[in-house]
Parts: C-alpha cells; structure tokens; sequence
C-alpha cells in the first residue's frame, strides 16, 4: 500500500461524512486493534484512522476515499471474533460500523425486519420483543456482536437445528462494494427467487473482503411461547448423533441441540458451582453430554419432550435429572447477562485465554476427530479444553465443532504451537471431507491458506474478489495472501 498523510486525509474524509465521525487519537484507536483471536499479549494491529458512519451514503464516501488512495479499509463491528477477521492487519482505514444502529422497519404482516448492520443482535431483539418477535440467530456473543458481523462471518447460532444458520434468515442486504457503489442485492421481502443470481449469498462469511455490508433484510418469528431444556449423558460421542438423529426422523421439532464432552461440560457449569459450591457431575461412564432445547405451546412442548427423553433412553442415554445443572448450562450458553466487573469468572476463564480448532465434519467422523484433537493437542503440548458441537442445519445433523486448547497468549512459543495444532486440525477435517473452519472465518488466521480446501475454486474466489474490490482495499490479508500466524502452510496449496 503507497505512503498516506492521514491527517491530510482525515480532513477530506471529515468534510464527507463529518469531522466528529473521525477518530485520530491513538488511545481510542488502540481499543480497536484486537479481537479474540490468540495473538501475543504485545501484538497489535492499529488503524491509522478509524470512521463511525451512520449511514450507507456515508459508508459509499469512505470507500471511494479510500480507492482514491489505495488505503486499506477495515470494516468491524463488536470485535467478538477469533480468527483476526475485523483487525487492521495492514492499518488503513478501520470501519466501526455500531453507529448504523437503527431498526428500519419491522413488517409484522411479513414477519420481516430491516435493520442497519450495526445493530447487535441483543439490541434487534429487544425491540422484537415489543412487536412478540424473535431473531432466532443467537451466538454467545450477541451483547456485542453485531447483524453484519453475523452475516459477514456466518458465526454459530445457538438454535441452527430449527432455524439454520444466518442465510436461512438473509433475505436481501444494502451493500457498499469495494468500488463505492451502493447495490442491492437479494429479493426484497421473500426468500423465494428464481431471477438472476442470488448475490446476497456470497456476503455469507465474505468477512468484508468484497464490501461493507450496511443493510439487512432479515426473516423473524413469533416469539416462543415456552421452552424447555434437558441434558443426557451417553456412554460414546457416537450416541450423542444417533440421537439427534433419530429425533428429527421422529419429527420433533428440536430447538438447539448441543453435544459436550466432559470436559467442556465443567466449563460451561461454571454457574452451578458458584450456586451450588460444587462441581456439576455425570456418570462417570459418560463420554457426551446431549443438551437439547423445544419451544412452542406449553402442552406440544412437553410432549416432546418426554418423547425425546423417551428415544435417548432407548438409545442408551441418561437423563440429568439435577435442574440446576441444566438451568446453569443454559444460562452460561443463553440467557447470562454481561454486568461489568460484576462478573464471578472461574480461574480457568481470568489466567488462561483459550483458542479453537473451529471445524467442520461428517457426522460419521466424530469419534475419529475426537480422538485426532487429543493426538494433536498432545503432539504440540497443549492442555485440553474440551469440544462443543453445534448442529447448524435444519432437521439435518451438520456439525460446527469447537475443539478447545488453553493457550498462554504471553508465551510467543506457546501461540506458535496453538497454530500448528489449528493447522494440523484444519487438514485433517479437510481430509475427511470436512471444513477448516465453521464458525470464526478464514480470516487473518486462515488467509489464502483456505486454498487447500478450495482448490481450483480458489482462482474463481480472486476474480469475484477482483470484480467487487479492483483495487484490492477491502480488508486486506483475509482469505487471501499468507496467513498471520500459522507457518508450514504452503504446501498444502
């Protein structure tokens, strides 16, 4: 990228959008040159401006600033990621899109909102809630994470067996491309098209790479009447699928199902030991823990429930009969609301971060990549976490796995051997037919390594990328170049 005065440029961009939606000082900049993603404790990626548009038009002005010098351009929302997707890699111009906040429209009749992409998704559905309406779209992190960040990473949802990822709820989108031009893309107000091409798919997981996403047209629901949750052990991880499995072919309509091994279950009982003063058990024979979730009417609800409470036994399973196991794990996953240094967080979560190998895999490999992650986490000397699976498909099980690692983000050496252990899971999943990564996003941590997934698609991923971004400012290092972090990659491309 050339040498720019970025003063100089602040005060262009300033006389576009707004002197006060430019940010100079280096201590507001700082606040953005992290996300989750394991980095060293020293590493940071500034920006050397960031903006705070409120609208689409404003958002067109930077980006067409911004070509006219060939300045990166970095758009971010609540920074909740793990994979460097929303960093500056190469500083620039950082995007803080929280500012186009504002509900649009909520069509009732429709059952359609329309958002500005800044909005978070705790934020959309507080005032769904004013209307009895519900986005179902539910990551752990939606107190801060925002409507195009979901979009732009295709992230986890809590309820993706019911209601699917963020695409089965995109129905159209506002975009800025890397040009400057404004577009539209989807089919207004219906999910139902055969005309043309449906370019509001490819800002799926596109992580701001083709354009800054600044509108979203987005499916909702009635807001559930009653809902109710249940855990159950199973003696092999294979069980725990059979299970979901069956569930669905019974024609229960399940909510979220979740798969924990042991391990991961302690971590996420962490609210049943600060109540109750002890740790959360299962049998010790267990190897999966089930955690499934049914909403609707209160007496359909219940049916089911003991319906599938009927097919687990059946199949081995034992139900934790403990509520306060269940009513912890559900709040830790669901309901837990964020009260700043009020929060009582276990050791494990204050003195250690964790990182992820975030990979997808047929279900029929569950039990041979559970058993790769334990391989690889012992081969680079990393403590285990434990794996969480959600299924992110509707009544079909496809699984978004995290194979969790504690990393000592203050040893350089200790990263370097958490990315050689990412990279050594991401190659396997591909192997078996699987994906590197399904929720976090290539990102920085991926770059063009995602090649090896992709192979000759790659090439067609460039010129959609050329197309849309033809001079190359639209967060550069994601999805294509080297990755940051993780070495020995090039030959698998």
């Amino acid at each position: 990228m050339p040498e720019v005065d970025y003063l100089f440029l602040a005060k262009e961009m300033g006389e576009a959008i707004g002197a006060e939606k430019i940010v100079m000082d280096v201590f507001e900049r700082m606040a953005y040159s992290r996300d989750w993603s394991v980095r060293p404790a020293s590493d940071a990626c500034l920006p050397d401006m960031v903006v705070r548009p409120t609208t689409t038009e404003d958002v067109a002005k930077i980006v067409k600033i911004a070509n006219k010098y060939k300045v990166p351009v970095v758009p971010c929302g609540g920074l909740t990621g793990m994979a460097g997707g929303a960093v500056a890699t190469y500083g620039g111009i950082l995007v803080d899109t929280k500012g186009m906040n504002k509900v649009l429209e909520i069509d009732e009749d429709n059952l359609i909102a329309t958002v500005q992409t800044g909005i978070t998704i705790a934020k959309l559905n507080e005032e769904l809630e004013k209307h009895n309406l519900w986005f179902p779209h539910d990551p752990e992190s939606k107190l801060a994470s925002t409507v195009g960040a979901a979009i732009a990473c295709r992230s986890d949802t809590t309820f993706g067996v019911k209601y699917g990822k963020i695409e089965q709820s995109l129905v159209s989108a506002a975009l800025v491309t890397g040009r400057g031009e404004i577009i539209k893309v989807g089919h207004g107000k219906t999910l139902v098209s055969s005309s043309g091409y449906p370019l509001h798919w490819l800002l799926i997981a596109s992580e701001g790479t083709l354009g800054i996403i600044t509108e979203a047209t987005l499916r909702v629901f009635p807001k559930p009447k009653d809902r109710v949750a249940e855990m159950v052990a199973f003696p092999r991880l294979a069980g725990t699928v059979q299970a979901i499995n069956q569930l669905i072919q019974a024609g229960l309509s399940i909510e979220s199902a979740n798969i924990m091994c042991k391990n991961r279950f302690q971590y996420y009982t962490h609210e049943y030991r600060v109540k109750c003063g002890r740790e959360a058990k299962v049998p010790e024979w267990a190897r999966g823990v089930l955690c499934i979730t049914i909403n609707g009417d209160s007496d359909v609800v219940n049916f089911m429930r003991d319906y599938a409470l009927r097919i687990c036994k059946d199949l081995g399973g034992v139900s934790i009969e403990e509520r306060e196991i269940v009513d912890a794990w559900w709040t830790h996953k669901h309901t837990l609301a964020f009260e700043p240094f009020k929060q009582s967080w276990p050791d494990s979560q204050r003195t250690t971060r964790f990182g992820a190998a975030d990979i997808s895999i047929p279900q029929g490999r569950l039990d041979e990549a559970f058993e790769k992650y334990h391989e690889l986490a012992k081969k680079h000397e990393l403590e285990v976490l434990g794996m969480n699976i959600y299924i992110q498909t509707p009544y079909a099980v496809h699984t978004s796995i995290s194979f969790a690692v504690y990393v000592n983000d203050k040893d350089p050496a200790h990263i370097q051997r958490f990315y050689d252990y990412v990279r050594d899971m991401a190659v396997f999943a591909v192997s078996v037919g699987g994906s590197m990564t399904s929720y976090q996003g290539d990102g920085e941590k991926f770059g063009g390594f995602c090649q090896h997934e992709h192979g000759e698609a790659f090439q067609y991923m460039r010129m959609i990328k050329e197309n849309f971004d033809p001079n190359g400012i639209m967060n550069p290092g994601k999805k294509f170049g080297a990755p940051r972090f993780i070495r020995n990659w090039e030959g698998f491309v």
